[in-house]
């Protein structure tokens, strides 16, 4: 088929279905393009490895392995930094496993969440709204909060947290506004920030929340980001280390022991 066919047979489709123009303009290169215009000089974050935020890296993780969860070495990453931390902020709870894990380090977990009727009234599947918060809700030391965050009284919370996770809608103008309301309403000196979906895998970045990330954080916190290698977050945290430039296609340098044990 000719290009010209091809553009033809592609607007007919778009004038069909004009969401398939969210595809189009979603597409990773599309929002490179747009990302670059903007920040040329910051393709990506550099890289740290989790051998530079713990010298004796070794965790166990509790995970479901469905749709839509994190990779095991994100739940991972969030208890090694967890580590020496007194409380921890969550936004995004879905099933619950990030917050479930994190809270086996520290005692004092809270996470944020739109309601059961506010997913239902976005016409998600009722499954889908009955899923959230499944396995965090199994511990009740675990503070459930819900709301949007795009409205979310934080500054009410009256609250700082050591260590917060950015988990919630993904798309550029959510992803912004919540590390707007973090950085404005819930860090101190030496919190640690984690967004997860930073990237799509470990090797090919989601610009849409890198662009989000960027956006809504002040700039001069910008040095202080990091990809964490292996793993598909963006961490901000304050120190000295030692980084690498990112790339799309890497030679491993180590491999990842994993022993699986059905829990109960």
């Amino acid at each position: 088929m000719s290009k010209i066919k091809k553009t033809v047979q592609a607007l007919q489709n778009i004038a069909q279905e004009p969401s398939l123009l969210n595809l189009v303009l979603n597409d990773r290169e599309v929002r490179k393009k747009e990302f670059l215009k903007k920040y040329p000089h910051l393709e990506t974050l550099p890289q740290i490895s989790f051998f530079d935020l713990s010298e004796d890296f070794e965790e166990n993780i509790d995970i479901c392995f469905l749709d839509g969860a994190s990779l095991p070495t994100d739940l991972a990453l969030l208890k090694t930094l967890a580590k020496g931390k007194e409380s921890y902020f969550e936004i995004g709870t879905w099933r619950g496993e990030s917050v479930w894990n994190v809270a086996k380090v520290i005692d004092d977990c809270t996470t944020l969440n739109l309601s059961h009727q506010e997913i239902l009234e976005l016409g998600i599947d009722r499954k889908y709204a009955d899923l959230h918060g499944i396995v965090s809700k199994k511990n009740p030391a675990i503070l459930h909060l819900e709301g949007n965050s795009k409205n979310y009284d934080f500054a009410g919370l009256n609250k700082k947290y050591d260590f917060i996770f950015i988990d919630g809608d993904h798309s550029y103008e959510m992803v912004k506004n919540d590390t707007e309301k973090v950085f404005q309403h819930l860090v101190h000196e030496n919190t640690v920030v984690v967004w997860h979906d930073y990237a799509f895998n470990p090797e090919k970045i989601r610009y849409e929340v890198f662009q989000g990330i960027l956006d809504g954080l002040p700039g001069e916190f910008h040095q202080n980001l990091y990809h964490v290698a292996n793993s598909i977050c963006a961490v901000f945290i304050k120190g000295s280390f030692k980084t690498k430039k990112f790339e799309n296609l890497n030679e491993p340098e180590f491999l990842f022991e994993v022993n699986l044990k059905i829990k109960k």
